[in-house]
């Protein structure tokens, strides 16, 4: 509320407490005069409540996004233009496997740092079989052993969760992961189990009506996580170049981000599946090296088909209507002076 408004009420109840203290026959003639004074006579519209975007696009992504089936999270970031666009971006949804990305980001840090050492062999968490909810952590046994190099192709382009486990024991466990999220500056990344406890204990809540803080993230913070991962913000360059590449190879969820894209876009993606949900976050880039940064949540939608085929639409949209403001950008004119133009590059 404006401070001018609060000033209005207390006029108005000033005014109110002087027209009751006056003699009956006056109170009327008072009570209209003081409130008129205080408040104007100027008819007043009720307040608009109804939904505003700062674009059409974002009107565009909100109408296809609309979660009447099931909630459905999505944040994309123009990299050229800064533009942000987002649909209930700031509400947690189920990271599923796309915490994956921020695991492997964790393991390269420790390269970076000679700590760690991509050809360093790990053995696979193999899952051992254990009741659901049986206890906080499911049990694993050693496998077979991998070099890290290995285990992070095996993680992001196949999804393996064996392969995630081995990186997560390798770190220290979700809260060394939570620990890099924090100081990359991405507040609402929250890894709480490992892959093996989070498969076998999937399905305790309805992630469609259900927001469960566990292994959550919110669309916003895993579009800007994955665009510092793009522009090269938090690893070396050799690191940078290691874990997007394996996004650009990612042979799961085709028919999710890339499902709609012309085939002459690159799209450098992480998928993720869970009961009732499903997710794809990564980079599209044109042909023209535009580039925008995306995550999109969806839940409930009635089957898996359907909510892979509302990423793909969702995600089209985000590449056709950045794509048109690119076009904007590029060939806008800056008037330095009358009769003066600049063309940006």
């Amino acid at each position: 509320m404006k401070f001018g408004t609060i000033g209005q009420i207390a006029a108005a109840g000033l005014a109110l407490a002087l027209a009751l203290g006056t003699p009956a026959q006056a109170r009327g003639d008072n009570f209209e005069a003081a409130f008129d004074s205080a408040l104007g006579t100027e008819v007043r519209t009720p307040q608009d409540f109804s939904a505003r975007y700062n674009s059409p696009l974002s009107q565009q992504i909100a109408q296809i996004a609309e979660g009447s089936q099931g909630r459905i999270g999505v944040a994309a970031i123009d990299l050229t233009t800064g533009e942000e666009v987002a649909v209930l971006g700031d509400q947690r949804f189920p990271m599923a496997s796309t915490s994956k990305i921020a695991i492997v980001a964790t393991f390269l840090e420790g390269v970076d740092q000679g700590r760690y050492s991509l050809s360093t062999q790990y053995p696979l968490m193999v899952p051992v079989p254990s009741k659901r909810f049986s206890g906080s952590a499911a049990p694993v046994r050693p496998g077979q052993h991998f070099s890290a190099l290995q285990l992070i192709d095996m993680i992001i382009t196949r999804s393996n969760n064996q392969a995630t486990d081995a990186l997560l024991a390798a770190v220290g466990g979700p809260s060394a992961v939570n620990n890099w999220a924090r100081r990359a500056g991405i507040a609402n990344y929250n890894l709480t189990r490992d892959i093996a406890t989070l498969v076998r204990d999937d399905g305790e809540y309805n992630p469609a009506t259900y927001i469960d803080v566990r292994d959550s993230v919110t669309p916003r913070d895993m579009a800007r996580l994955v665009a510092g991962i793009y522009q090269g913000r938090w690893l070396s360059a050799s690191s940078r170049n290691v874990l997007v590449g394996a996004m650009e190879r990612c042979r799961t969820g085709v028919r999710r981000i890339r499902g709609m894209m012309p085939e002459d876009v690159t799209v450098a993606h992480k998928t993720g599946t869970l009961n009732n949900t499903s997710s794809d976050i990564g980079i599209i880039t044109g042909p023209d090296g535009h580039a925008v940064a995306v995550a999109i949540y969806v839940t409930g939608q009635g089957t898996h088909a359907n909510r892979d085929a509302r990423i793909a639409t969702i995600a089209r949209a985000i590449y056709d209507g950045y794509g048109e403001s690119a076009r904007q950008y590029a060939n806008a004119r800056y008037g330095a002076s009358a009769g003066t133009a600049v063309t940006a590059n």
